[in-house]
Order: structure tokens, then sequence, then C-alpha cells
């Protein structure tokens, strides 16, 4: 697994919102909340697995986010997630009572999505032996 770079972190935690695109069909992509706990970036369907940006994420497991003008290639894990205790009380501190409403209710726990960066292209060169 690739790791955000402070930077990168710094950037996500002081922007609103991001835009995923899921897959590389181009489909216009959602624009969605989101927090980083722990290192990791987190966001969640408010309207639950059924969603159909959701559902994108689910069955492709890649796509794109662009914040504040950057632009990333990301996995997109939504199986099998270790969520951090504090992801809840993150949306909460980021989003207020926008957060109750939208992203902590039960549904929207149910889809939640982590985004890792996407690795480095192969440069084409073999590895050193």
């Amino acid at each position: 697994m690739t790791a955000w770079t402070a930077e990168d972190q710094a950037l996500l935690a002081e922007t609103y919102a991001l835009t995923l695109t899921a897959g590389d069909d181009g489909h216009d992509g959602v624009e969605i909340g989101m927090v980083v706990v722990d290192g990791e970036l987190y966001v969640r369907a408010y309207r639950g697995v059924r969603s159909r940006w959701y559902q994108a994420a689910r069955d492709r497991g890649h796509g794109r986010i662009q914040v504040a003008g950057v632009t990333r290639d990301v996995l997109l894990h939504t199986r099998d997630l270790d969520l951090s205790p504090g992801l809840d009380a993150a949306f909460r501190a980021k989003y207020g009572s926008l957060a109750d409403a939208l992203v902590t209710s039960p549904q929207a726990r149910a889809a939640t999505i982590r985004i890792d960066p996407a690795p480095a292209p192969d440069s084409g060169t073999a590895p050193a032996r």
C-alpha cells in the first residue's frame, strides 16, 4: 500500500471536499466530503451501499480524485476495512451537524471507502538484482 505524503494529508485536511471518479470510463465524478484519520483518507456515501457512485467504486476498485486543482490516481477499498474508532468523530469535527445527517448514519457507515494513492507507474526498467 502506498501512503499519503504529509503534504497530501495537509491538503486533504484543509479542503472541504474532493471530486471522486471511479474507474476510467470518462464518467463525471461526484463531489464529496472526506476526512483523514491516522494518515488514511476516507469518504462515505450518505445514501448507503445502493448509491451509484459507491457501487462504481466497489466494482472498479480504482479511480481518480481531484482536490484543490490537484489530481491523483487512487485505489478504492470498500471490503474488509478496519475502521478507526475515531472516524465518526473526524467527520463531526470537520462537518459539524451535517455529519450527523449525512455521514454518520448506519447506511453511510456501511458505505465507507478508504482511498489510497495508486502506486507510481512502472518506469519500464527491470528491478536491480
